[in-house]
């Protein structure tokens, strides 16, 4: 039996993309995919349909999936989180020999990496928890990819993966060791949760144009490819551009079609949880994920725009405006970077991961979807000095300072005409509490001890010290 360098288990749109990535990097794939009803010919159907001259393998039976991969083995999983992983893992256990390497490749949740780590290397079976970033179409081309978990398997995936990855500009790959146990599953957490609020800022920013500026959907083509040819260039930008320009059957735009309900799968609710426990304030992320929440309640906000009145048109200069939204979409996406690595350095110090800032940034570069000119300028930065606030950095400073006028005025203009801006919002509402010398929090502190005897401390007073209030 002619033996592969590596297996995929799970044949989905990115199962599939990685194993012809793979084998256009000359590495013999051998692919299986779990047999539910209905699925019996999806690696048949492979096969037969995209494979065709490629060393992609196809195989019926786990055993001989399994067999068909060079020892030690390379196993990717790319099924769906949860129990899914677990289910795999089990099947392949008693199937798998020492030194062999599994690795999952899906959206796990961190602590269940680190579970599964355990579960595997007790056999002395190692396990890699990698994050991948760039949806199908990255898969494909060369995804920004996060690895953690066992060290020694890394050493001997590495030239693998980074021969899938997608290269910076100075050919470097966009795929690294982020750690031990589970934070390279946690660190493409953060970054689900840094797409969502960018994406969420890009909405907002697509509903002023349309529900305050009256903008026809090619006036905001223009304005959108204005934006990803500056300072705001980035992924999401961009297909923003491509998606306002897609036109249905009919010749109306696309988008205005698409029912006004947006899903998540999970990892915005898992950063959001994970932020409260670490004591982060993820406020943007925290928001947009509320955001879509909200946009589910479809009925709740019908019956609710029938009943209340709404706040009239806008009068003002519209140029002056979408000037003005460019800054406060720019402000508010360097907020959300800066919340995502926030976090990244708290889970750092509380798990004892030791990470490299400055290297997640550089993963992030290329083949992820939250690439962008911004990140490029921060990654940067965090290359010649390692900071984890970063408004620590001059060229932040410099730009809020210029640009913040123009976000607060944004902020106050959507809201006066009844228009929801809760990423944009929440996240001036950060920066002006991370700037305060002061805030009221000491009478927070004060309501506290009132009544529950909590204690507090005096500016006069070491840290630490309490006192009461005497009533």
């Amino acid at each position: 039996m002619y033996k592969c360098d590596i297996g995929i288990y799970g044949l989905g749109i990115m199962g599939q993309n990685l194993a012809i990535n793979f084998a256009s990097r000359e590495f013999a794939v051998s692919v299986f995919n779990r047999m539910e009803a209905g699925e019996e010919r999806v690696v048949d159907n492979f096969i037969s349909s995209r494979c065709q001259g490629k060393k992609i393998y196809g195989t019926g039976d786990i055993r001989n999936f399994v067999n068909s991969i060079k020892v030690p083995r390379k196993i990717i999983i790319m099924v769906k989180t949860g129990t899914a992983v677990d289910d795999v893992v089990d099947q392949l256990i008693p199937l798998l020999e020492k030194e062999d390497i599994v690795i999952d490749c899906g959206n796990s949740h961190y602590r269940d990496t680190a579970t599964r780590l355990s579960k595997l290397e007790s056999r002395g079976v190692l396990f890699v928890g990698c994050g991948i970033s760039g949806g199908g179409k990255g898969a494909l081309n060369g995804p920004s990819i996060m690895a953690g978990g066992s060290f020694r398997a890394w050493g001997k995936i590495r030239y693998m993966f980074q021969a899938i990855a997608a290269k910076c500009e100075n050919g470097e790959p966009c795929c690294d060791w982020i750690g031990p146990v589970g934070s390279g599953h946690f660190v493409k957490m953060v970054h689900n949760g840094i797409e969502y609020a960018l994406m969420q800022t890009i909405a907002e920013s697509y509903d002023i144009m349309k529900r305050l500026l009256s903008m026809s959907i090619d006036e905001m083509v223009s304005v959108t490819s204005e934006w990803n040819e500056g300072e705001l260039n980035s992924y999401l930008i961009e297909i923003t551009r491509d998606i306002l320009k897609m036109r249905d059957n009919d010749g109306r735009p696309l988008v205005e079609k698409i029912l006004d309900c947006a899903e998540q799968k999970g990892t915005g609710r898992d950063i959001s949880i994970s932020a409260l426990e670490l004591g982060v304030p993820a406020t943007t992320i925290n928001e947009s994920l509320s955001a879509r929440f909200v946009s589910s309640m479809i009925e709740e906000r019908r019956c609710a725009f029938k009943q209340v009145i709404g706040q009239g048109q806008f009068c003002g200069d519209k140029q002056a405006l979408l000037k003005a939204l460019h800054d406060a979409v720019y402000c508010s996406q360097l907020i959300v970077y800066m919340q995502g690595f926030m976090l990244i350095a708290r889970a750092s110090a509380e798990y004892n991961w030791n990470l490299d800032y400055a290297k997640i940034a550089r993963i992030w570069k290329n083949g992820s979807i939250i690439r962008s000119h911004l990140l490029d300028d921060i990654a940067v930065k965090m290359k010649k000095t390692v900071l984890d606030n970063i408004l620590r950095y001059q060229f932040v400073i410099d730009v809020i300072n210029r640009k913040q006028i123009s976000w607060r005025s944004t902020i106050i203009t959507a809201i006066q005409h009844g228009i929801p801006v809760p990423a944009l919002s929440s996240a001036l509402t950060f920066f002006d509490g991370i700037r305060s010398e002061r805030l009221p929090a000491n009478l927070i502190q004060a309501q506290r001890d009132y009544f529950g005897a909590h204690g507090y401390e005096r500016l006069d007073a070491p840290r630490g010290e309490l006192f009461h209030i005497r009533r």
